[in-house]
């Protein structure tokens, strides 16, 4: 576009050099209504891009807070998980004292082994001892495991 433009100057500067009287022909009067035209059009698309640049900037700074928002969220999410399984935990506690094989198989029948050692980790270890020996094998098991994998997570 800055070719045509240059030329088109170019063309129009030889032409008025030449001695030519000041009466515009036709078609000089036209390259310069396109040339006026075509610089609109240029400071248009200039206004456009610096409007979609600011956007942009607007969407990216958004964009970073709701990342900032939902990182919050999934924080206090865990946050709450936690102290929900310490609740549970100390639930499970007050069972084992009354009937550690009710308590057992309470444990044993959450359909989930994670939250069942969430539960499990977050009780005193004497008690959870106890409760591990009163569950069914292959639910120890499964809690055994996913308990050494959240004290590998911890230890990071």
């Amino acid at each position: 576009m800055k070719f045509l433009i240059g030329t088109i100057s170019l063309f129009f500067l030889v032409s008025t050099s030449k001695g030519e009287p000041e009466t515009k022909s036709p078609s000089k009067l036209e390259l310069e209504r396109e040339i006026r035209r075509l610089e609109k059009l240029r400071e248009e698309i200039k206004s456009l891009i610096s409007k979609n640049q600011e956007i942009l900037k607007k969407i990216e700074q958004e964009k970073k807070e709701v990342a900032e928002e939902r990182k919050k969220l999934i924080e206090e999410t865990k946050k709450i998980q936690k102290e929900r399984y310490k609740k549970l935990a100390k639930v499970f506690e007050k069972a084992v004292d009354e009937d550690p094989e009710l308590a057992a198989e309470r444990i044993s029948k959450i359909k989930d082994p994670v939250k069942a050692a969430y539960i499990i980790y977050n009780m005193k270890e004497t008690k959870a001892g106890i409760l591990m020996d009163y569950i069914d094998p292959k639910m120890a098991d499964k809690i055994v495991k996913i308990i050494s994998q959240i004290k590998n997570q911890e230890k990071k």
